[in-house]
Formats: C-alpha cells, structure tokens, sequence
C-alpha cells in the first residue's frame, strides 16, 4: 500500500506518516510508563528517513498524488491521547532517503504523562504539500544533566548487529586454600566530627568560584507563562539565593531577565525587566538592601542558544545574576 518498499531500519516494521495539501497531517499519541518530571533534562533518539513513493489521493483534487516532499517530526508533551500542550523539540526537514538517526534534548515545564509524535510542514509554512516522513528505532527517553550535550546534527543510522556469543576458555582450577591468620584486635573508631553546615550559594557556584562580572543563571527559577509572576515552586530557590546574600553582606548583584527570540522587542524588553524587577522585589523583601540589587531587562539582545529550536528557545528564556562588586573576604 501507498508504494512505499523501503526496508526497516530495525526489526520488521516501522510508521510512516503525512502531511496533506488540505493543511492537514498525522500524529500518534503514546502513554509514558512514568511521567516526565519539570525542570528535568531528557535526551531520545530515533531514525528518521523519506520514501521515494509515498501514492495516495490528494485530499485538495482528489487525484493521485506522490507525497514526497520533506516534512519534519514534531515532539510534544501533553496529559492525554494527542493532547500538544507543550513542544518539547523537532527534527530538521528530513530529505534524505536513507536512514539517519536524530537525536533530541529537551526540558518539559510540567509532569506531562504523554508524548505525540506528528509529522509537519516546514515552518514558516507558505502553503500546505503532500509529504512524507517514516518513523524507526525511538530510543527509551533517558534523564540527563541539563548541560550534558547531544549531537544537533543528524548521522547515518546503521543498522543493529546481533549480538553474538563468544566461547569462553576453561576457568583454571581454584588455588588451595591458605591458612588463615588468627583476627587482630582493632582499634575503637573515635566519634565522627559533627558535619559542617552546607557553604550558601548561588545556584550551586560558591563565593570561592566567584568574580566580579559573573554571570550565574538561575536555572531552577520559573515564572507564569507570559507573566512576571513568580511560580510557587521557585520561592525555595530564591530564599537560597537571599540566605547566600545574607550572609556575603558585602556582594553587589544585578539580575538581568532575558527572552527568546520570538515575541517583538518591546514586548520582550517589558517582560524580561518585569521579571527582574520580580525576583530584586522578592529579596527586598526578605530583607536585604536595595542598594544590594539592580535589575535590568535585556531583552532577547543576548541569547546563549540558537532560536530555531524549542530547547535552544528555552536556554535563551532565563534570568541571570551578575557579581557586581565584592569584598576580599568571606563575607
């Protein structure tokens, strides 16, 4: 059916999905054997290749039409059978007609006990086409650091090798048992020293790793969607930060907001100030010094990521604080 010969990649079978010149396209839903967790890194993989022939009606004529032009794979979380609350990442055009495995890396914002996968056009899109994509070879989604890379580019798809087992020489005989010597008294273990009290810190970086023009983000603060609304989950973070202020007196800091490159540039200059503005309130109001916090909104001027992928859109949405000035000391 549909023409399509290609051979599978892995196993016997594989999905293959369209998208339509009526600006329609194809999705499947999967239920997660656990849910994802927010603020926790993911990486996945999986091969991904184009059908020469893909024959079917064109739902616009209704004539027989080869769906062949490239379209990509869009990953989204949700809570229900195709259910896209949140795009996590997407591949490239797949143009190729050979297997090639695409690795993803991505950071849900909420528990999301559901995944889609669904075939696209390329965006912009101008007009709707007939295209293809084939589906094979979906890694398990796999917990990682969020600083952990993952290659961005696509690389050939090899197929697995069996796994073949290798004869084992004859094990050599067990040595004859030594004599064993009679137990030593030991000596009584003093009490352990009680533990220190953990060093404060900003985010993990200590006074010790810090200099005057740092920048430190502040990777588990999050906010209401289009909003300098603080979430709830955050405050614990924040009050980490206030204890580490509180007790380095002498630190100067500026929290600087900072966008994706989407939205329009005003629009991204009064949300990233606000949520600056939002996290120097916070700290103002647990008691440390006004003269202690700036806050500036850059906008999206100063992106660490590229813009063109939902991960890289998410690295560039932050807020940082930067040393602004220090004593010598401890504190």
């Amino acid at each position: 059916e549909f023409s399509v010969t290609k051979p599978a990649n892995h196993g016997s079978t594989y999905l293959g999905m369209v998208v339509r010149d009526n600006d329609t396209w194809e999705a499947v839903s999967q239920k997660l054997s656990r849910p994802l967790k927010r603020g926790q890194c993911y990486e996945f993989s999986i091969d991904l290749a184009r059908s020469e022939l893909y024959i079917s009606l064109s739902r616009a004529n209704n004539e027989q039409a080869n769906y062949i032009t490239p379209a990509k794979l869009r990953i989204w979380g949700g809570f229900g059978h195709c259910d896209k609350q949140f795009l996590l990442d997407e591949s490239g055009m797949v143009g190729k007609y050979q297997w090639m495995k695409y690795n993803f890396k991505f950071e849900p914002i909420a528990d999301f006990s559901y995944i889609t996968l669904e075939a696209f056009y390329e965006t912009p899109t101008l007009f709707p086409y007939n295209g293809n994509i084939l589906v094979d070879n979906a890694s398990p989604i796999q917990p990682i650091p969020c600083n952990e890379p993952v290659p961005e580019d696509p690389v050939s798809a090899e197929p697995r090798q069996p796994n073949i087992a290798k004869a084992e020489p004859p094990k050599p005989a067990a040595p004859a048992p030594k004599p064993q010597k009679p137990p030593v008294a030991q000596a009584t273990p003093k009490a352990p020293a009680p533990k220190a009290e953990p060093e404060k810190t900003i985010a993990g970086v200590k006074r010790s790793e810090m200099a005057k023009g740092l920048s430190i983000r502040l990777d588990r603060l999050y906010f209401e969607a289009d909003s300098s609304g603080i979430d709830k989950e955050s405050f614990n973070f924040l009050d980490e930060v206030y204890d580490f202020l509180e007790v380095n007196n002498d630190v100067v800091i500026e929290i600087g907001g900072h966008t994706n490159g989407l939205p329009p540039d005003d629009y991204c200059d009064r949300l990233s100030t606000a949520r600056a503005k939002a996290v120097a309130d916070y700290l103002a109001s647990k008691g440390i010094s006004r003269k202690r916090l700036q806050y500036k909104g850059y906008g999206k001027r100063e992106p660490v990521a590229s813009n063109k992928t939902p991960y890289g859109r998410r690295k560039n949405q932050r807020v940082e604080i930067k040393i602004l000035e220090m004593g010598d000391g401890d504190g």
